[in-house]
């Protein structure tokens, strides 16, 4: 079984398209958590897609494992 590195996809409207700060935290599409980070590009694109013509809407994968487990080597 392979190790699971937790990912978070999550977009919504942002204050300014080349940030990431979001207009209503409130109203975050969170689109869900991956076991593995190929799995959360795959739903990222296809979110991303959707908005594609929306410049002010931005859609990201934060590392969960990362931030669970900051002293992990290599992660």
């Amino acid at each position: 079984m392979a190790e699971q590195l937790l990912h978070l996809v999550m977009g919504g409207r942002v204050t300014d398209p080349t940030g990431v700060e979001f207009e209503d935290v409130d109203n975050l599409d969170i689109v869900g958590v991956f076991p593995n980070y190929s799995s959360a590009l795959e739903a990222w694109r296809g979110a991303a897609q959707r908005t594609v013509d929306d410049a002010e809407m931005k859609y990201v994968i934060v590392h969960l494992h990362r931030l669970m487990d900051p002293q992990a080597p290599g992660k």
